[in-house]
């Protein structure tokens, strides 16, 4: 077992540590010499794209760009570890439940299909045609196709999500829970209506022009590494980099780029930021509205500071955006931001001193309940100089997964536009359900309810990634028949149904061969480039299915007789799924001919050429105010004579979302172990306790519900006086399913109100949060 110790890290992001990192995960994984030759070939014209982050490639056609966590997703895909029946045999469901989550992902990849026996406990193979059978007959018996859920993660291609929407409308509903309604949904909830595009208005050429990049509630180096070079060069010519994080971040501090021969030798590195600004957790909507107010004040006293000719002529509900920044409290925006009006005033001179800003934010903006305010204030923020639809400047949400963008373009989405439902009506000649489907927090309710009887998830981890996590057991295990696309064996294929399938698919790096040939498939960046992907390796089996040939062939299995769609004629060709999705999206005319080039195509951005898709025909201004009544004030006003504490969660520098690589946190000094619990160590000894002491967490909420999380450890760390930061998804287990953002619906995994109390065994007898057998 590897030592568990405290270290805190003192270089860069970057260099040497992490190549050291990514010679020991090729090794770990068994793929010395094919890992590197996998490596070279990925974002490459004649390559696969990356299956990591949506962080775009420049031309993604160039030279190799060195991305950590990025071959920690290509080694874990080509791994030569294998899962077949034979480890199955092996394993009860409930001894490999007793299992951590790195372990089960650790043991390779899955060979076979696989069914869920309940007299053996035990999964046991089963033929394609089979499982495709079971399902098709889970489907056709269910009295309404919306007891039937269809989970889809940002891993799938827009080949496979197309005919997957495809399929879903036309057996009859829009139940489409999927990871987007976890992180980016208010994005999409924010932007849309304020600006008409839900998506980034900027590409990554933009980057070089910016004078300034202001960066909210994001750590691209671990969930983005590929961005420190863009932050690194924009530094390097003197563009100010301003990052608002609870958290000292070290990818937001200092950088080694390990292509950059003359810093590894000499061991130097590039500063990132210009400023950092520590908010508390939650604070970033105080924060960008003291922002505003200087710039207002700034107008006010001296003139010339807005651009009046783009307001006046490109938006509309500036005067009472106005009105409410004059009539804020500095007072209440040092209050609630946890920045002094000094340093609130430093950030807007940075803004009032760049003619191009770019404004960056990640989920540390998106999992709040306040969420689409804070987002719509940005885009406020961005519109009172002009920084919209111009070079050099605009709004750049950085999603997550490489194809989470794709996926709701191609229709993934619970809420469809009546112009999608019009146009499948148009070219397949069905009706498609009009009724919105459910989001991710409401298909688990619909389990928990017994309403949800069949679960498809078409990727993913969708027991661990999500809120509430024994209520979200207790949902899955409610229904009929729950079926697990993947790659890989995770929690989720181990908290099953009465009945249950696992359906290993290609991998992103391995050759899809159909029957004119191999084939590519394509997926969208977070900055709106789409290009094509094919694999180079052997697939891990003779027996696995690529994504679009798993939907296409349920799909025929299910709809016979009632859909006129060749479902198996057009994975043949994944060109002929093209023709279809062109015939469907107007955006997409000319697919096979323009994704044949190298680099791919970018879709458009009305926003970005300052044509605005909104009901008024404009951008608008969202005047907001400060919240003063989130779950943690809430909370602190329940409760008097204890220290609430906000609560965050956060990925580890070895893990991608549920997947975890290893055990380690290299840049917060965390080795060997995941428990562990950020915290100011002010709060510490106010607490009486001290550093690495072990505690539980309680989370503070008004149903009755008891929701804890046990023994963590205590880190002093450098972080805002009573918020307090810990690993996902070890802490779902403390989000309820009713915290969630408003009008976005996502869970609010960043402010979770809790206690810190003394870690006590476990009492015997089962726990009130016990999952059932």
């Amino acid at each position: 077992m590897k030592e568990q110790k405290i270290e805190f890290y003192t270089g860069s992001a970057g260099g040497w540590g992490a190549l050291n990192s990514v010679k020991n995960t090729l090794l770990r994984q068994e793929i010395p010499i094919k890992g590197a030759k996998t490596l070279l070939s990925a974002n490459q014209p004649d390559g696969f794209d990356c299956p990591g982050c949506a962080w775009p490639d420049r031309n993604h056609a160039s030279t190799f760009e060195f991305c950590e966590n990025g071959v920690k997703a290509v080694a874990a895909e080509a791994t030569a570890r294998r899962v077949g029946p034979e480890f199955f045999a092996q394993y009860t469901v409930a001894e490999l439940a007793d299992q951590s989550d790195f372990w089960l992902e650790d043991q390779g990849r899955l060979t076979q299909p696989m069914a869920y026996h309940a007299p053996s406990d035990q999964y046991r193979p089963i033929a394609w045609d089979d499982a495709f059978a079971l399902i098709a007959k889970h489907l056709r018996a269910l009295p309404d196709p919306n007891q039937a859920i269809f989970y889809t993660s940002g891993r799938a291609s827009n080949e496979a999500a197309f005919l997957y929407q495809l399929f879903v409308r036309q057996y009859g509903t829009n139940n489409f829970p999927d990871c987007s309604n976890m992180c980016h949904e208010p994005s999409g909830s924010g932007m849309r209506p304020q600006i008409g595009v839900g998506k980034g208005t900027v590409t990554l050429q933009d980057f070089e022009h910016a004078d300034a990049i202001f960066i909210f509630g994001q750590n691209p180096g671990t969930n983005h590494p590929r961005m420190l070079g863009e932050l690194r060069e924009a530094h390097k010519r003197g563009a100010r980099i301003a990052s608002f994080n609870p958290l000292r971040e070290r990818g937001l501090e200092r950088f080694t780029d390990p292509q950059d021969k003359l810093q590894m030798v000499s061991g130097g590195s590039t500063p990132i930021s210009t400023h950092y600004f520590q908010l508390r957790v939650g604070g970033d909507l105080a924060a960008v509205k003291g922002i505003m107010k200087h710039v207002i004040e700034a107008e006010d006293a001296r003139g010339g500071v807005l651009d009046h000719a783009f307001i006046a002529e490109h938006t509309q509900g500036f005067e009472a955006l106005a009105a409410d920044l004059r009539a804020e409290s500095w007072a209440l925006l040092e209050q609630e931001s946890g920045l002094s009006q000094e340093q609130l005033r430093a950030a807007g001179d940075v803004y009032l001193g760049a003619k191009r800003v770019i404004a960056c934010w990640g989920m540390g903006i998106t999992q709040h309940k306040h969420s689409v305010a804070t987002i719509q204030a940005i885009v406020s923020l961005l519109m009172m100089r002009g920084n919209l639809g111009r070079e050099g400047a605009g709004a750049c949400p950085v999603r997550g997964h490489s194809n989470v963008q794709g996926d709701r373009t191609m229709g993934i989405w619970e809420k469809p536009p009546a112009a999608l439902l019009d146009a499948l009506r148009d070219v397949y000649g069905f009706e498609p359900p009009r009724a919105p489907g459910v989001d991710t927090v409401e298909a688990i309710q619909q389990m928990l309810d017994g309403n949800g009887k069949v679960f498809f998830a078409l990727g993913g981890n969708f027991a661990s990634a999500t809120p509430d996590t024994y209520q979200t057991w207790k949902g899955l295990q409610n229904c009929d028949l729950t079926v697990h696309v993947t790659t890989k064996l995770n929690r989720s294929h181990l908290v099953h149904g009465r009945e249950a399938l696992i359906l290993p698919c290609l991998g992103r790096t391995e050759i899809d061969m159909q029957a004119t040939g191999p084939q590519g498939v394509t997926v969208e960046d977070s900055m709106s480039m789409v290009h094509i992907s094919v694999g180079i390796n052997p697939p891990a089996s003779e027996h696995l299915l690529s994504e679009p040939a798993i939907v296409a062939r349920l799909a025929a299995a299910t709809l016979a007789g009632r859909s006129q769609v060749p479902w198996l004629w057009l994975i043949e060709d994944y060109a002929r799924i093209r023709d279809e999705i062109e015939k469907v999206f107007p955006d997409f005319r000319g697919f096979n001919e323009r994704v044949a080039v190298p680099g791919g195509f970018r879709l458009r951005n009305t926003a970005s050429e300052r044509v605005w898709n909104t009901a008024s025909g404009k951008a608008s201004f969202y005047p907001a105010p400060i919240p003063l009544d989130t779950p943690t004030h809430r909370a602190r006003e329940r409760i008097k004579d204890r220290i609430v504490f906000t609560l965050f969660t956060t990925r580890s520098h070895d893990q991608y979302n549920t997947t975890i690589y290893g055990m380690d946190d290299r840049y917060r000094g965390v080795y060997g172990q995941r428990r562990v619990l950020f915290i100011h160590a002010e709060d510490i000894r106010a607490l009486g306790l001290k550093d690495g002491d072990w505690v539980d967490l309680h989370t503070v909420w008004s149903d009755g519900q008891e929701r804890r999380a046990d023994r963590f450890k205590l880190v002093a760390y450098d972080i805002p006086r009573g918020n307090v930061g810990a690993y996902y998804p070890e802490t779902n287990p403390l989000v309820p399913l009713s915290a969630v953002a408003e009008t976005a619906g996502t869970p609010t995994s960043k402010s979770i109100p809790v206690l810190v109390v003394p870690h006590e065994p476990a009492p015997t007898g089962p726990r009130p949060d016990a999952v059932p057998a």
